[in-house]
């Protein structure tokens, strides 16, 4: 319970600090951090307006979106408590209740009937497609480590003791915040403040989506950000106390905001033919670490 908790806290400033990031760094004021919530809410007031073309499935992927990705944040553990829901191969749980909602969002997408959201629907597929198995040699290679197979067990029994381990533990890191950017459609994959529907590819998909769906929408996006920063956190705090996880968790969630917004700042979009090459280059990182853990436990012939 604790850690839905906190990720439902985190989320609600998450974006709010990357946002804030970039204006400082830009040399703006820009908006407050609370703004993104406000906007949520607002639309959460709004009512919503449904094309003639649209069937029942555009009707009810903005919440089935938004479940999937909510049940995902109750896997999540936090410190020495485990999440919600736990048991033995957790994280295969984790990635596919995540492969639903994305499911439910492209196929939204495509009954509208535009080209255009078809399109964005195409590109997303496939640059999840390409991140899976990234994040599968990633957890399994951490599994392999621990000897165990649920996110609980592998953060509890993590212990980063040596050179070699601390490496680990920064390419999972680096790996999951770039997964965390690619399933977020933000920098360098993908631009969320364009509106050229040939480069877009998240926000080309929800054009029609309007009022309380478009809010769940937004707001699921801001809790896949806080959840994904929880799993980093997971990586660094094996073995630490409640008091202590806390803050340790808290200061994660803000450096993964900061790190985000200071990536965006930064980086160009990449052309759209280079995306998969990246999104498939996350692989060999994970396939890195994979062979750092059989170095760790000797197992190198």
């Amino acid at each position: 319970m604790l850690s839905i908790i906190l990720i439902l806290f985190c989320s609600i400033f998450f974006t709010g600090i990357i946002i804030r990031t970039k204006s400082i760094v830009s040399g703006r004021k820009g908006p407050g951090i609370m703004q993104p919530v406000k906007d949520v809410i607002r639309l959460f007031g709004k009512g919503t307006i449904y094309s003639e073309t649209t069937s029942i499935i555009f009707r009810i992927a903005p919440v089935i979106y938004f479940s999937s990705v909510l049940m995902a944040c109750l896997v999540i553990p936090m410190g020495p408590y485990k999440g919600i829901i736990s048991f033995n191969g957790d994280f295969i749980f984790f990635a596919y209740i995540l492969a639903l909602g994305k499911f439910f969002s492209i196929i939204s997408a495509m009954d509208t009937g535009s080209s255009f959201e078809g399109m964005g629907a195409s590109r997303e597929a496939l640059y999840s497609m390409f991140a899976e198995p990234a994040f599968f040699i990633l957890i399994g290679s951490f599994a392999l480590l621990t000897g165990y197979t649920s996110f609980y067990d592998i953060f509890s029994s993590l212990h980063l003791g040596s050179s070699i381990t601390y490496t680990l533990g920064g390419l999972a890191a680096f790996v999951i915040l770039m997964l965390a950017m690619i399933e977020n459609s933000r920098m360098p994959v993908d631009d969320p403040k364009t509106h050229l529907e040939l480069t877009m590819v998240h926000e080309v998909m929800i054009l029609d989506n309007s009022g309380f769906d478009l809010g769940l929408i937004l707001t699921a996006g801001y809790l896949k950000f806080a959840m994904y920063g929880a799993i980093i956190a997971g990586f660094f705090m094996g073995g630490l106390s409640l008091a202590l996880s806390i803050p340790v968790f808290l200061a994660i969630q803000f450096v993964f905001a900061v790190a985000v917004g200071l990536i965006e700042s930064f980086m160009a979009r990449f052309r759209m033919s280079h995306n998969a090459q990246f999104i498939l280059a996350l692989s060999s990182v994970s396939f890195l670490i994979f062979l750092g853990v059989l170095l760790v436990l000797e197992k190198f012939v």
